[in-house]
């Protein structure tokens, strides 16, 4: 028998039963590819993140993601919350008021910042792949069927569909208010079809009607290709936002801001980005970060 530990820690928030749920093993050696797979599955949530030495000299430690159907490149929400375990437990040395360091995925090396205030770590910070910008949908009625719209209504926002990688490719669909985005029934179904022809790992839905004033965007995302639903917060999403919203000039002076999600799952969410721009107005840099706390840890047999 091989018993592996476990922690559970909710992302995006500082509240317990709210944020986005991620399961960390952070000593992953010896499980193979097809245990970490059926561990993801099993334990349910949208991710589930190994954790192994660094092949790189420049990397405190290796992750790989695992969604319930498939191991993925790249992800927010499990990059941050995988670092404030591994800080917890003391795997690296971290001092206040700022800690930075690299993780190594499949993508390559990528930095973090871990914020520490009174001996605590306040928020976690990750700065996502240069921006790619993938083609922009002249044709996106099926996509719009898939979500249970018409495609008049997408076009009535005067926003394009576009697909956009920090990261991974994700489809960005522009929604006109709150009750739209919330009243959404998704045929998921078609949307995994349509995830798989368009080549994307999810759908990310948006209005900049939102409920919290102090919030920019309202966001919600789908991936059933990837066995995830509804995505309670997506920190790859709310970089490749960042990025669609810095190239139409709809950012605060200050290029940063918050989103809101999964408030439509009972998770609510609360993911805060930042994008540096070049003098042309093109994103070059983006930064997502939020909150964690730890919910749960315990012993995985096999």
């Amino acid at each position: 028998m091989k018993v592996f530990s476990f922690h559970r820690v909710n992302v995006f928030t500082d509240k317990f039963f709210s944020g986005n749920p991620l399961v960390v093993l952070p000593d992953a050696q010896g499980l193979e590819d097809a245990e970490m797979q059926l561990i993801a599955r099993e334990m349910g949530t949208s991710e589930t993140t190994f954790v192994f030495p660094s092949e790189s000299r420049d990397a405190a430690y290796k992750v790989r993601i695992f969604t319930p159907n498939a191991e993925i490149p790249f992800a927010g929400h499990p990059s941050l919350g995988t670092a404030f375990v591994l800080a917890e437990l003391g795997r690296f040395p971290i001092s206040e008021p700022l800690t930075l360091i690299n993780q190594e995925l499949k993508v390559g090396v990528l930095p973090l910042e871990i914020y520490i205030k009174d001996g605590e770590i306040d928020r976690v910070v990750m700065t996502q792949k240069e921006t790619e910008f993938g083609a922009e949908l002249s044709d996106f009625k099926e996509l719009a069927s898939a979500l249970g719209l018409e495609a008049e209504v997408i076009k009535g926002t005067g926003l394009s569909v576009a697909i956009i990688s920090t990261g991974i490719p994700q489809v960005f669909v522009p929604l006109p208010d709150l009750q739209t985005i919330r009243n959404l029934r998704p045929k998921f179904f078609e949307l995994r079809e349509q995830e798989r022809k368009l080549g994307v790992i999810g759908c990310c839905v948006f209005t900049l009607e939102t409920k919290d004033k102090e919030a920019l965007a309202h966001m919600r995302f789908f991936s059933p290709a990837q066995g995830v639903r509804e995505d309670p917060a997506t920190g790859s999403a709310a970089g490749g936002l960042g990025a669609y919203l810095a190239l139409r000039g709809l950012l605060p002076k200050s290029m940063e801001f918050q989103i809101e999600q999964g408030e439509e799952v009972g998770r609510p969410s609360r993911i805060f980005v930042e994008v540096k721009v070049d003098r042309a107005g093109n994103p070059y840099k983006v930064k997502v970060g939020g909150k964690v706390i730890s919910s749960m840890e315990g012993k995985i047999f096999l």
